[in-house]
């Protein structure tokens, strides 16, 4: 049965909004550095849904022990993997970078084994193939030119990963809206620490692209694409909502290649329809939504 209009509009807004992020994220790199970027980014939309939560929704404020566990999966998950994804891009394509990323759904099914969750055939061997498929792409000129965008992007994922199921099992989070604007400023603050570490100063004035990419980031990535993942969520399959995780990348190479001029060689192709049939085969098995276990913060998209 064909979803409703509703439903669909989400997809659209998953699908082809969390895949142009990657891109939205080079463009921005132009003037605003990895750390600064993202910190920006998160303590503004963190605020915003701090204050409608808090203002419309009358939401309860975090507990001491809500805000500690915000602190730890916000540096995980926005610290260690959305600094760690714009570092990447640095010097990575875009569409490479989400590629990678693609694997996300496998190393989350790894985190959840040292919790006693085994793997069923089905995830075993979508694992086994996507591994095949990273490291095939890993063999592309572009990865092998870049060991420090190669290194940023493992942390993402990792810490992405981990973030995602400790705050499921572990850390869990304020209910709601609220739990979200939480590790949304609490990780702000630790890419904002570690930009002011790494001495990132912006350039200025930053040019239009940039300041516009930002505010994409902000205002689609960050809060459109992420309220729209939620009502999946709640109105469609654990499939159908997950489903973004293997479109992502496909969308991201394409505008990669056709607006951000970046070259994908056939090798790099066939490594990145490797990795989408490894995440295909888990979809295919899981019946608990991938998603869940990664709703702990806005994707990445992300």
């Amino acid at each position: 049965m064909r979803p409703p209009p509703f439903v669909l509009a989400c997809l659209a807004a998953t699908w082809l909004v969390w895949g142009s992020t990657y891109l939205a994220i080079k463009w921005a790199l132009v003037s605003l550095p990895p750390f600064f970027q993202m910190g920006t980014r998160f303590l503004l939309a963190g605020f915003l849904l701090f204050a409608w939560s808090r203002g419309v929704r009358k939401a309860p404020m975090p507990s001491p022990e809500q805000w500690r566990n915000a602190l730890v999966v916000g540096t995980l998950m926005l610290g260690c993997g959305m600094g760690g994804t714009a570092v990447a891009e640095q010097s990575i394509g875009s569409g490479l970078v989400a590629a990678f990323i693609a694997v996300m759904p496998m190393m989350i099914v790894a985190v959840n084994r040292l919790f006693g969750v085994r793997p069923k055939r089905l995830e075993i061997a979508g694992i086994v193939v996507g591994l095949l498929g990273v490291l095939l792409l890993t063999q592309g000129a572009e990865f092998r030119a870049s060991p420090t965008g190669l290194t940023a992007i493992t942390v993402a994922c990792v810490g992405w990963a981990i973030g995602s199921v400790l705050s499921q099992r572990k850390f869990v989070l304020a209910a709601g809206a609220m739990g979200y604007a939480s590790q949304m400023l609490c990780g702000s603050a630790v890419l904002l620490v570690l930009a002011a570490l790494s001495g990132e100063t912006p350039r200025w004035p930053p040019t239009i692209l940039s300041v516009l990419a930002w505010i994409y980031l902000l205002v689609f990535g960050s809060l459109v694409a992420f309220n729209a993942y939620m009502v999946l969520l709640s109105r469609s399959s654990p499939a159908l909502a997950s489903s973004y995780s293997f479109v992502n990348p496909i969308i991201a190479l394409l505008l990669g290649v056709a607006v951000g001029g970046e070259s994908v060689t056939r090798q790099q192709w066939l490594a990145g329809a490797i990795v989408l049939i490894g995440v295909a085969l888990l979809l295919w098995q899981r019946r608990e939504p991938l998603g869940k276990k990664r709703s702990a913060g806005p994707c990445a998209h992300e």
